[in-house]
This record gives structure tokens, C-alpha cells and sequence, in this order.
């Protein structure tokens, strides 16, 4: 057991500090950065879903009670995210910070350490996991943001921004896949090539974007966050899991992805649409610091 815990979280982690690394020494222009995180969010990681979810055999899984765990804890930590942020008496542009680093998560990490653990099976069960949360969080972050905004919220340009984003694109693709049985010869191996190349790129590219001297800032409210993300979520999706009676591997995966910190691209997204840049940075900073610890723990906890 000692050894499969070493090669999980070894090279994940691994990777998360190389990343750190090659950003400070190798590779310090931001272009180049840039440019990874784009070929990953638009090519790798909607290439990883496919095939992940496409392989899965969905009459044989509990997709309805896995989506119930999922996104009943999800519902239950976005109002907990306001809640928090409210007490920290909180502008919105920061909630909105808080709400991300309460509910998003990083795929890339939760795909690396079920893939060494569980194998395929695990691989096929976090592509459907993923498949349960990228959608929700994805509407709930993108209407909190124009809700921040001056003027009337308009719901079909939230939802133009939720249904083109290429990881909920990739999602149903890995569905409609699924259903057909498959994907075709010569477009498979394609396909799964590019998406594991999602994840040791990703990881590189979450290392490069974690940042020490972000870790003072309102450090009270960066670890109740992450209290929120890396204990409470994933306690709540163990207990629907229980209440559901789902089996033992998917309510290992489901507690494991909702476990996982927050997505470094959430300070992207905070960047870009008017944000707390800052906040961000240091929520994403604390979290996957603290995830050395809370992940392994978990993970023991489940299996």
C-alpha cells in the first residue's frame, strides 16, 4: 500500500514543485506559460474527457446517485462560500474568490493520483465525476461573476459562456462517445496520446502558478476556505455517498475529486473577469499546500 501511495502522490506533487521550479529558473516568460495553459484548456484536458468518459460503460455505473452526492455537496458548499465570505465581511469581487476556491477543483491532480491508484476503472470514473462537476461549478462561478457587474444580469450570455466552455464541450462529447460504443479505430490512441499529455503539462503548469508571497493575504479567510474545500466537501459527498449506497470505487473517486484543491486556473479566470486577483493566487497557493497532506488522508479514509 506504502509503495501505490508513493507513486501516486509522488510524481503529482512532484511535478506541482518542478513546475515552481522551471517557472523561477528555466522558463520564466509568461508567454510561454500562457501559451501551455491555453493548449491545455482547449486541446489536452477536452481530449482527456473524452476518452476518459467515452470508455465508460454508463448503464453499469450509478451515474444518478454519483451525480446526487456530487452535486448536492456542491449546492450545499456554494452557500457556504457566501456565508464565509459575508463573515469576513467581503466585497463580491472577493466572494467570488472565495466561491471558487470553495467549490472548483483540479482535475489534473485528482486524474494523476486515481489513474496510479485505481487504474482504468478509476480513470473512467473520475471522467464522469468531472463530467458531474465541471457544469455545475461553471454556471454557479460564470452567474457570480455577472452578477458583480453594472446592469441587468442577461442569463443567455451566462449561458453562451457555460455551454462553449471546452471542458463542459469535452464532457458531452465524452458522453455522446460513451453512448456510441466508443471511439473509432486510429482516433482512439489520438485522442487518449493528447490527453495524457494533459497531465503531466498541467501539472507543470499549476507549479508554475503558485506563488509563496501570496500566502499573506487575509490569511484567516484563505484557510477557512480551504478548511471548506479540502475537508468539509469532501465529507459531505462521503456522507451522500453512504445515504446513496453508491459501492466502494466510485465513492472513493467521487470523495477524492471533490477533495481536491482548487483549479489554478481559477486565478485566470479571476484575472480576467474583474476579480480578486490576489485572494485567488493565495487560496490556490494554501490549498494545494495543505492538499500534501489532506489528500493522502483521504484517500486512506476511502479505500
Amino acid at each position: 500500500m506504502l509503495n501505490a501511495y508513493l507513486d501516486a502522490f509522488v510524481p503529482a506533487f512532484g511535478l506541482l514543485l518542478l513546475g515552481a521550479w522551471l517557472r523561477r529558473s528555466l522558463l520564466r516568460e509568461d508567454a510561454v506559460w500562457a501559451g501551455i495553459e491555453r493548449l491545455i484548456f482547449w486541446v489536452l484536458l477536452p481530449c482527456l474527457l473524452v476518452v476518459a468518459i467515452g470508455a465508460v460503460e454508463l448503464g453499469r455505473l450509478p451515474i444518478f446517485g454519483i451525480m446526487t452526492a456530487i452535486w448536492g455537496s456542491l449546492a450545499i458548499g456554494t452557500v457556504l462560500s457566501v456565508l464565509l465570505a459575508r463573515a469576513f465581511r467581503q466585497p463580491h469581487m472577493a466572494m467570488t474568490s472565495v466561491l471558487m476556491g470553495g467549490i472548483r477543483f483540479n482535475n489534473l491532480i485528482g486524474f494523476a493520483i486515481t489513474g496510479a491508484i485505481f487504474g482504468g476503472p478509476g480513470l473512467a470514473l473520475g471522467g464522469v465525476a468531472t463530467g458531474m462537476i465541471v457544469p455545475f461549478v461553471q454556471a454557479v462561478t460564470t452567474t457570480a461573476f455577472a452578477m458583480g457587474r453594472p446592469g441587468r444580469l442577461r442569463p443567455w450570455l451566462v449561458l453562451r459562456q457555460v455551454v462553449l466552455n471546452p471542458l463542459i464541450i469535452g464532457c458531452a462529447l465524452g458522453f455522446c462517445v460513451a453512448l456510441l460504443g466508443g471511439l473509432p479505430h486510429g482516433l482512439a490512441p489520438l485522442a487518449r496520446s493528447l490527453g495524457q499529455a494533459s497531465v503531466a503539462l498541467g501539472l507543470l503548469a499549476v507549479g508554475a502558478a503558485l506563488s509563496i508571497g501570496a500566502l499573506r493575504d487575509r490569511f484567516a479567510l484563505q484557510m477557512a476556505t480551504a478548511l471548506l474545500k479540502l475537508g468539509v466537501m469532501p465529507a459531505l459527498t462521503w456522507a451522500g455517498a453512504h445515504l446513496l449506497g453508491l459501492d466502494a470505487l466510485s465513492t472513493a473517486v467521487a470523495v477524492l475529486f471533490m477533495a481536491l484543491p482548487t483549479a489554478a486556473t481559477s486565478y485566470v479566470m479571476a484575472r480576467a473577469m474583474g476579480g480578486d486577483a490576489p485572494l485567488m493566487a493565495a487560496i490556490t497557493s494554501t490549498e494545494h499546500a495543505l492538499a500534501v497532506v489532506t489528500l493522502p488522508l483521504w484517500l486512506a479514509l476511502v479505500m
